[in-house]
């Protein structure tokens, strides 16, 4: 079965809020912005993540220092999983996190 538009855009709004949820919580000192369907996420560091929505592919792609990453949704996991590499999305934003706050996460929700 394949994704429709209006799952999609339902898929990509609640992993966005699940992610602000997430880092609302932890206590770290990040910057949060939601804007047009964008969530960026700055850390004190400066480094930032960058999830946005890509209609056409019905992808959400990550930008991230050291590159970008496109994740299509597998309905059998339940989860957003990289194009290229299999890794899940939350595998990945947990790599990134500790990566630049020390902080280890959890982020299975999405």
């Amino acid at each position: 079965m394949s994704l429709t538009e209006a799952r999609f855009h339902d898929l990509v709004d609640a992993t966005q809020q699940v992610l602000e949820d997430i880092f609302d919580d932890s206590g770290l000192d990040v910057d949060l912005e939601n804007s047009a369907g964008v969530l960026t996420v700055t850390f004190e560091n400066g480094k930032s993540l960058i999830f946005s929505r890509q209609e056409p592919l019905l992808q959400l792609w990550l930008a991230a220092p050291g590159g970008g990453f496109h994740f299509d949704y597998d309905e059998k996991l339940s989860a957003w999983k990289c194009d290229k590499s299999d890794e899940l999305l939350s595998e990945m934003v947990l790599h990134l996190t500790k990566d630049h706050s020390g902080a280890e996460l959890d982020f299975e929700e999405i």
